[in-house]
């Protein structure tokens, strides 16, 4: 029986607020102060496919894409007497992130088998990593719903090897199985339940994106599966200590759709405990298609895996000196960045994490403004024209058609006038498809006609052409109708080509309106 303090029994709906489709004007509200007597508790596991060349116990190739079954050899598909052996390049990846984290690195790490048997598991297990992982606890910064700081902790990162891919949909009343994928190297990322909506855990997701791509361990792409994850969802009263009883969606590969299940989840859990039901501990799948999470089967706990050692795999020991070698290799993170471009540039937490999240992007920029010394000025070219460019061609800012020294030249000389910001943007279009020597900068700027007219130049005259053209419009102006003053300073621009300089433009319009 429902308690009468609920928030659900105190909402009492009029009749005359219910439609005919059912749903009443007091609906959204309702659902909100139903929530507010509700605490979520989250924790995410990322999958992270590290980018090796080879798999992490074969000699096989981790190309993405190639034709079914094709990178896979005697040990992926688990044929007697095969052994596995450790890539080196998947260890020191695990320990790059480990230290990007802060996080402990165990200097004696456990390879175990995780019994299971499903059709994509050739030897029925998976060698992983269970009471002894290669990295221990650590900690992520994100920012929360009101934008402020909130430090998420990471209690392991765990190496495994992934399973092959099971396909429903290519033979009729078959499954078929591609083990291109067995043996891939991931680094399984395991978080406390320190998150507390589902916005959280988007900003989460992407912080590991952002962070596992800038030091180099993973390419990121969500749409290959390079980064999926699963959630783990509960919901307690406020107040309470205790966490709930938890289910789990598997395989969530995009920002938006993590966010989405764990809101559709968090939903569905507080209505069955407000009608009187239980949690019950299960998987469940998320169909953005028909926007639901669904449940798979129940919850495996791990004395069902049955881990034991690996007999194959010795412990993996690191020392102290290797463990530091990693970490003095690794570059300025992203929150390191960003806040430098805050402090040292004045540029907005926007921007900042704008220009932060990509190393490539981050690298153009820093060479960017030691070259034109236009810290503000490079970064809104490099988020905004740069970026829509690299976009449209499918490029990244490794494969830019203008150099950063060249970029520099163009802004260099919108900032001085040489050239207005409209034809720096012809400029820089044209620099992408042919770019000059330096040298040649000024000549092609004279070539094309962008070089900025200014007064003593001939504006004036122009300037008054356009005033005797368009007498209603100055007689407005002279009026205090100030809107009327960017149609003109328009008109000159497009008399000139783009080449006048504005600010002069709008000066001599403005001493001519005081002559009177």
């Amino acid at each position: 029986q429902r308690r009468k303090d609920h928030p659900r029994n105190r909402l009492r709906v009029p009749k005359k607020h219910i439609m005919a489709s059912g749903k009443t004007t007091l609906q959204r509200r309702s659902g909100e102060i139903l929530k507010m007597a509700w605490e979520a508790v989250i924790g995410l596991e990322v999958h992270v496919q590290l980018a090796t060349n080879s798999k992490i116990f074969s000699g096989a190739s981790n190309e993405y894409g190639a034709p079914a079954n094709e990178n896979t050899c005697e040990i992926d598909l688990g044929l007697p007497g095969a052994l596995p052996v450790l890539n080196e390049k998947a260890v020191e990846m695990a320990v790059r992130f480990g230290c990007a984290i802060s996080a402990e690195i165990n200097e004696i790490s456990i390879f175990d088998r995780k019994n299971y048997f499903y059709p994509d598991l050739p030897k029925g297990y998976q060698i992983s990593q269970f009471e002894n992982p290669i990295v221990g606890r650590g900690s992520i910064a994100i920012e929360d719903e009101a934008g402020a700081r909130k430090i998420i902790g990471i209690t392991r990162a765990h190496l495994e090897e992934d399973a092959g891919k099971s396909v429903h949909d290519l033979v009729e009343g078959r499954t078929a199985v591609d083990l291109n994928r067995t043996g891939t190297p991931l680094l399984e990322i395991v978080s406390e339940p320190d998150i507390r909506s589902a916005q959280e855990a988007s900003e989460y997701f992407r912080q590991i994106h952002a962070l596992a791509t800038f030091i180099g361990i993973c390419d990121g792409n969500l749409a290959e599966g390079s980064m999926r994850c699963d959630a783990n969802v509960s919901v307690r009263q406020r107040g309470e200590t205790s966490l709930g009883e938890r289910t789990e969606i598997k395989n969530i590969n995009s920002f938006k759709f993590v966010e989405r299940a764990i809101e559709l989840e968090i939903e569905r859990q507080i209505d069955v405990l407000e009608d009187g039901g239980k949690i019950v501990r299960e998987t469940r799948l998320f169909d953005p298609d028909k926007d639901e999470t669904r449940s798979m089967r129940s919850k495996e706990l791990s004395d069902d895996y049955r881990y034991f050692p690996d007999p194959d795999l010795l412990p993996l020991i690191l020392s102290q000196e290797e463990i530091e070698k990693i970490r003095s290799e690794l570059p300025e993170l992203p929150q390191q960045r960003e806040r430098k471009y805050q402090s040292k540039f004045g540029l907005s937490s926007y921007d900042s994490k704008q220009l932060s999240v990509d190393r490539n992007k981050s690298d153009f920029f820093e060479e960017l403004t030691e070259a034109s010394r236009l810290p503000k000025l490079s970064a809104n070219w490099v988020n905004s024209n740069l970026s829509s460019l690299l976009n449209d061609k499918g490029l990244g800012f490794d494969r830019s058609p203008i150099s950063p020294s060249l970029l520099a030249e163009v802004l260099i000389r919108i900032d001085n006038g040489t050239i207005s910001s409209t034809s720096g943007k012809t400029l820089f279009r044209a620099f992408c498809e042919t770019p000059p020597k330096i040298s040649e900068i000024d000549d092609r700027i004279d070539e094309m006609g962008l070089r900025q007219i200014g007064g003593t130049d001939g504006l004036k005259d122009i300037v008054l052409e356009i005033l005797k053209e368009h007498p209603n419009q100055l007689a407005e102006l002279i009026d205090g109708k100030q809107k009327v003053l960017g149609f003109l300073v328009g008109q000159v621009m497009k008399k000139t080509n783009g080449a006048a300089n504005p600010k002069e433009v709008n000066e001599i319009i403005q001493g001519e309106i005081k002559k009177g």
